[in-house]
């Protein structure tokens, strides 16, 4: 498939949004690297053409898996409704959300206005069946991922063996629903 096929001419006339989200203060604070690499994606919004490209990182520091608002999120399914948006990209596609509910609803709109979903994998098309497929998929490992993670929580013996220590935290939200947020605390202490 040719560069044009893949971004035409009218999806590369919008603005092209690059999402930086790191899920904790921790990882902001210390993994500067991937910080770096998931800004260099303007970069590649503009080697694919793209002229006008927005960074969006008020989600530094916030899970995406639900639990907390994400303002920046919510501004970038805003612009995709207004149809400003021609592509989104992010270093991993499952950075965008760890919920079905986000992952899809953002595919969807994506689909609507005919945005373009990029990482380092690819140039995605939500619209066309191949291409939803793949997303779909790689939202859901992204959100089995996090349901392994909690269950690991609720396991001692397999906290130890794997040298992991957890740290969950029930919250509860504004609608009262019941939610988890996790917090993964490698130990510094090998076991025998």
């Amino acid at each position: 498939m040719t560069s044009s096929e893949l971004i035409p001419a009218a999806v590369l006339k919008r603005k092209a949004v690059v999402y930086v989200r790191q899920s904790t203060q921790s990882q902001v604070m210390t993994n500067l690297e991937s910080q770096r690499r998931q800004y260099d994606l303007v970069d590649l919004a503009r080697q694919r053409g793209f002229v006008d490209v927005e960074i969006i990182d008020d989600d530094l520091g916030r899970s995406a898996s639900g639990t907390v608002a994400r303002p920046g999120f919510d501004r970038l399914v805003a612009w995709l409704c207004a149809g400003k948006v021609g592509a989104v990209l992010c270093f991993d596609a499952s950075r965008l959300a760890r919920n079905g509910r986000d992952w899809h609803h953002l595919l969807e709109l994506c689909g609507l206005v005919d945005a373009r979903v990029i990482d380092l994998d690819g140039v995605y098309n939500p619209c066309r069946p191949n291409d939803r497929l793949l997303l779909g998929m790689k939202g859901s490992i992204s959100e089995f991922e996090l349901g392994v993670l909690r269950a690991r929580c609720w396991t001692p013996p397999a906290r130890r063996r794997a040298g992991v220590n957890c740290d969950c935290q029930f919250r509860s939200a504004t609608s009262g629903i019941a939610k988890w947020d996790l917090v993964l605390i490698p130990t510094c202490a090998s076991r025998k």
